[in-house]
């Protein structure tokens, strides 16, 4: 790989831009504003705010929207899921799943769920 490759690629995930990019992405398809660019300024307003802990950070889905998609994947309806099961909704959500702390053993409840989503 050329040295100019891997530099960019090292830049892209010192800063995590794909996943910001990919956030964004599914604000933009969940929300479908009418002005994108203004709404896509207003949630980074609101990042750049969350960073200082002057704001919270923009959220892609609510409470009710994290506990429906749990009960999606506990389709046994036994309150857990697997590990891999987590991993693999937050890597949907366009989220960080590089450092979970759950084991790929362990299972994983709607507390711990909501707090990663």
């Amino acid at each position: 790989m050329a040295a100019g490759e891997d530099q960019s690629r090292q830049y892209l995930e010192r800063h995590r831009l794909p996943e910001l990019l990919q956030h964004l992405g599914a604000l933009l398809l969940f929300h479908r504003p009418e002005k994108p660019r203004d709404f896509l300024i207003q949630v980074l307003e609101r990042v750049k705010a969350g960073r200082r802990a002057e704001g919270e950070f923009p959220d892609l889905m609510d409470e009710a929207n994290v506990e429906a998609m749990f009960g999606l994947l506990d389709v046994l309806g036994q309150g857990r899921i697997t590990a891999a099961q987590y991993g693999e909704a937050l890597k949907t959500l366009g989220l960080s799943h590089k450092d979970l702390e759950v084991g790929d053993d362990e299972t994983v409840t709607l507390d711990v769920f909501k707090e990663g989503v």
